[in-house]
Formats: structure tokens, C-alpha cells, sequence
């Protein structure tokens, strides 16, 4: 019955995304191509003095995305400081400088890492205007940047790729807002509360009296799971009835989080002026999703012992309304995108089982990645595995008319070494210096061994790929993991995107190459298998040391 049920979730979801990708890729292409703006667009233009005719160098784009991004990250610190005397705060008290800090470079990174419980630290209007906000413009931030890079593949001889004020103003304004605003209709629909009613006392069975929060949770869910940003308006994330109550509102969630990602490939085609290259990226995507959830739903299925064998399988950590399957499908989906939500604990997962996610986000969250991130990781694997066929065959690599020379190559190998080196790093110096060591063995790690080293290692992986979502038993609102965990984020965020418009950039100020009977060919089967494996095999090759001291040991114990 639970395998039955599990293909006709999986049928389902496909299904939707079918009916989707082509209205909705077609329908970024045009925002992003469109030389009209809407009147409250113009008007927004002319209160920030930008001209939206005015075309950007990848220096401009890349400056003008870290100044909005560090305004961003002090508005959000700023008003945590002062919580304690805006309104609708709950009688919270100002949010402590470093929480502040994780925090504010989480969300404005599209991150979404918590390290406190939303409902009993953040009031309304820091969830509203600090981190709502954040959550609309980090993923048009992602979109923008993925666009620009597409752009450049596109231009001839161009100094610009594009103006970044237009690109983000557009994706809030015609794509996210609007998308939001019908899925949290939905999700009202299907009990996903909404409201600004705080706490309610009410008596339990028991005689006991307990305290049950309220919140405007139905439209944050909404650009939580459109914009693949994850955290969540509860501690228990998507697993709370108030944020995620049916079997159905977790299919709808599960669809909201691949619906941008799985459809910007789409995009892409239609920019390049050929879709089979969107359908040969999405192949690629999609082969890597049905393995890691195969993989996943049999770890977890297959959990040993006596009580997952007389619960039907390994369902600690795990609602009984979704099952195994709806929370392998839903962990799979979160950690492939740079999501994050949860409706499940993979603290509790199996050992390869809890494996599973961690290994999704290693690969850089391409399969579909996030709102954005997930198709310019993807397109600068390409490159990758272009210039890799180049060398087999003795010719100068091109990728759509375009050379790859020393300077791509550089900048994309730059790209693929930014988050391992903060992955690996942050998890070796919290055991390598005495001081953090001792702190974060007696206070963050709740379950010491292998499986400690796992939750701290899933914790850099999460950051430095800007996913959000931990294992559960890691206490990370200490100064160490505020700090490092921050950097990471920043870090993790912003120094791919340096590599990425640079490359833009330099693709921008090429000619064509007209293609020849040498050219590789990447609208084919034989480039996704290519893909697919070089994205396998960067990842193997970086992170399989590490893995096998922490889930690959204690699965194999």
C-alpha cells in the first residue's frame, strides 16, 4: 500500500509540473525580455533614481546586488534590536546581537537557518517586514542573477548583461507577489491558519492548561515554499498542523517549492533561442531527483530494527498524517532546492537515510536547486562538462557559440570550490580548536560520535549552500555557530554570485562561434549523461572522506 501511494504522490507531482513548465517558463521569459514596465514599476524606478533603460556591466550588476543585499541584512538586525518596542511584538524582548546577526544574513542569503523558535522569539512585525520582506526579494535576487548569466550567453560583443533594479523589481512585482498571493489563498483553504490573534490559553484533555499561538502563517508559508526559502512561522516547521494540517497541502507545498526552479530551464531555452538546451538542463535535473528519492523512500522504508519494523518502517521523527513517503518526497524536494523546510525531522532519519539530504545539498542543490540558484549552478556544471569533452576530443570547448577559455574555466572552477572549502572548513575548526571544540561538545551536540559529527557537518552544508535545514539535534544559538554558520552564509551566498556575473560578463563580450562538425553537441542524451556525471563526481570525489566518517560509518555499524 505505502509503494502504491508513494507512485501515485510521485505521478502527481509530475504530472503538475508537466502542466506548468511550459506557461510558466515562457511567462519569466517575458518578464525578463520585456521592454514595457508597469506604471507602479516606473513609479518605483523614479522614487529610487534609476533609470530602467540604463544597461549594467557585471561590476554594476554584482555591486548593485551586494548593496541591496547589505542594506537587507542591517534593516533585518536592526529591527530585531528593536522588537521589544514595535508592535504586535507579543511582549517579545529585543532578539540578542548574535541571534540577530545569523538571522538576518539567513534570510537576506535565502537561507532561512533558525536558530531560536519563531513562535515564542520573533513578534508579527519582524516576521512581516524583516523576514517576509526577505523571503520575496532574496529569491528575486536568486532569479536576477540566473537571468543575467543566461543573458550573457545570449549577447554579442556587450558590455552590459542587464539592469539588476529592473530584474529584482519585476520578479517581486510580476512573478512572486502574484503567485503568492494565490498559493496562501490555497493554503487557506486547506487550514493553514491566518491571523494576528498572538497566544490563546485553552485546557487540554489532561486538565492541564497550555498556550496555543497564533499568526499570520498562510502567507509566509506561501513565499516560503514559492521562493525556496524555508525556516518556518512555527519550531516544528512544515510538520505543524497550523502551517502544513493535510496529506494535500503537503503535495501543494511540495509542488510550490519545484514549480520556479523546475520551470526556469524553460526560461532558459526560451532565451537562447532553443528549448531542447532547456530540456536537456531540465533532463538532467530531474534524472538526479528521481535518484536521490528513490534512494531516500528505500533507506527509510528499509529502516532495521524492531520498533521501525513494527511501525511499517522508520517513523520516528516522522507525522503519521504524511508518512514515510510523503516526508521522504518532501525532504528530497526541500534539500534539492535550496528550501529547507521541513515536515519531517531528519535528525530521526535512518543513517544513509539521513545521508540522503545532506548529500542533496553537497551537489550544489541543481537538481532543481533554488529559485534561480538551482539553474546558474546547473548551467556552470555545464560549462564544466563541456570544457571536460573538450579536452577528450582536442578542441577548443564552446558552450552555445560561446568559447570557454582560461578565463571561464578559472572563474567557473572558482564557483565549484566556494562551498566545499566553507563546508569542510567550518566542520573541521569546530573539532580542531580546543576552546570551540570543548563548547560545542558540551553544549550543541546532543548525540556525541559519529552521528555528532554528522549534525555538525549537515549544519555547514546547510549554510554554506544557503538551504536552512539542520538536523534537529544540533543546538547552533551558541556565539560559535551564530558566527560561523553567518559567515558561511554570506560567504556561501555572495561569492558564487561573484563568479557567476563575472562569467556572465565575460560571455556577454563574445562573438558567436559558428557551430562546426567538431562542436559537442549539448541538446542531446549522451551531454546529460556527461552532466550527470560530472556533477556526481565533483561531488564524490570533494565530500566523500567526510561522509564516510560520519553517516557512512554509523550506517554501516
Amino acid at each position: 500500500m505505502a509503494l502504491w501511494l508513494g507512485i501515485l504522490q510521485a505521478l502527481t507531482l509530475v504530472a503538475v509540473l508537466v502542466v506548468i513548465y511550459r506557461p510558466l517558463g515562457d511567462y519569466m521569459a517575458t518578464i525578463y525580455t520585456s521592454h514595457r514596465d508597469l506604471r507602479i514599476e516606473r513609479g518605483f524606478y523614479r522614487l529610487i533614481g534609476v533609470d530602467a533603460r540604463g544597461q549594467q556591466t557585471w561590476a554594476a550588476y554584482l555591486r548593485s546586488v551586494l548593496a541591496f543585499s547589505a542594506v537587507g541584512v542591517l534593516f533585518v538586525y536592526a529591527i530585531q534590536r528593536a522588537q521589544a518596542v514595535l508592535p504586535y511584538s507579543l511582549g517579545f524582548p529585543a532578539v540578542p546581537e548574535g541571534l540577530s546577526f545569523n538571522t538576518a544574513v539567513s534570510f537576506v542569503t535565502n537561507t532561512n537557518w533558525q536558530s531560536y523558535s519563531p513562535d515564542v522569539t520573533m513578534g508579527y512585525t519582524v516576521q512581516i517586514l524583516g523576514l517576509a520582506v526577505q523571503n520575496f526579494v532574496s529569491s528575486a535576487v536568486g532569479i536576477a542573477v540566473a537571468v543575467a548569466l543566461v543573458r550573457g550567453l545570449t549577447l554579442r560583443r556587450s558590455g552590459t548583461i542587464g539592469n539588476f533594479w529592473v530584474d529584482l523589481t519585476r520578479g517581486v512585482l510580476r512573478l512572486l507577489l502574484p503567485l503568492s498571493v494565490i498559493a496562501a489563498i490555497v493554503l487557506l483553504a486547506g487550514g493553514v491558519i491566518q491571523n494576528f490573534t498572538g497566544f490563546t490559553d485553552v485546557t487540554t484533555l489532561s486538565g492541564a492548561t497550555q498556550s496555543i499561538p497564533g499568526g499570520p502563517a498562510a502567507s509566509q508559508e506561501a513565499i516560503k515554499m514559492l521562493g525556496t526559502n524555508g525556516g518556518g512561522f512555527f519550531n516544528a516547521n512544515s510538520a505543524h498542523p497550523f502551517e502544513n494540517p493535510t496529506g494535500w497541502t503537503n503535495m501543494f507545498q511540495i509542488i510550490l517549492m519545484l514549480a520556479i526552479p523546475f520551470s526556469l530551464p524553460r526560461t532558459f531555452g526560451t532565451m537562447v533561442g532553443d528549448k531542447k538546451q532547456g530540456y536537456t538542463i531540465l533532463a538532467t535535473m530531474a534524472t538526479i531527483f528521481v535518484i536521490s528519492l528513490t534512494a531516500l523512500t528505500i533507506f527509510e522504508l528499509g529502516g532495521a530494527g524492531t520498533a521501525p519494523g513494527l511501525a511499517g518502517g522508520a517513523m520516528e521523527g516522522k507525522e503519521t498524517r504524511f508518512g514515510i513517503i510523503g516526508s521522504a518526497l518532501f525532504g528530497t524536494a526541500s534539500t534539492l532546492t535550496s528550501t529547507g523546510a521541513v515536515n519531517s525531522m531528519h535528525d530521526s532519519f535512518t543513517s544513509l537515510g539521513g545521508m540522503m539530504p545532506m548529500l542533496n545539498m553537497m551537489l550544489g542543490e541543481v537538481a532543481p536547486g533554488g529559485t534561480g540558484s538551482g539553474l546558474y549552478g546547473m548551467l556552470i556544471l555545464a560549462v564544466i562538462a563541456v570544457f571536460v569533452a573538450g579536452l577528450l576530443v582536442g578542441r577548443t570547448p564552446e558552450y552555445l557559440g560561446k568559447k570557454i577559455g582560461p578565463r571561464e574555466i578559472k572563474l567557473a572552477s572558482l564557483y565549484i570550490l566556494v562551498t566545499p572549502t566553507l563546508v569542510l572548513l567550518g566542520t573541521a575548526l569546530s573539532f580542531a580548536i580546543p576552546a570551540v571544540r570543548a563548547d560545542v561538545e558540551a553544549t550543541s551536540i546532543w548525540n556525541p560520535g559519529l552521528h555528532g559529527l554528522s549534525e555538525v557537518l549537515y549544519a555547514f552544508t546547510s549554510a554554506a549552500n544557503n538551504n536552512g535545514s539542520a538536523f534537529a539535534g544540533l543546538t547552533a544559538n551558541t556565539p560559535w555557530f551564530n558566527t560561523a554558520l553567518g559567515v558561511a552564509m554570506l560567504l556561501g551566498r555572495f561569492l558564487p554570485i561573484v563568479f557567476v556575473l563575472a562569467l556572465a560578463g565575460s560571455f556577454a563580450a563574445q562573438d558567436k562561434v559558428p557551430a562546426t562538425a567538431g562542436t559537442l553537441p549539448t541538446n542531446r542524451p549522451q551531454f546529460v549523461g556527461l552532466l550527470i556525471g560530472v556533477t556526481l563526481i565533483i561531488t564524490a570525489l570533494t565530500y566523500f572522506p567526510v561522509l564516510a566518517l560520519g553517516p557512512l560509518a554509523e550506517g554501516l555499524q
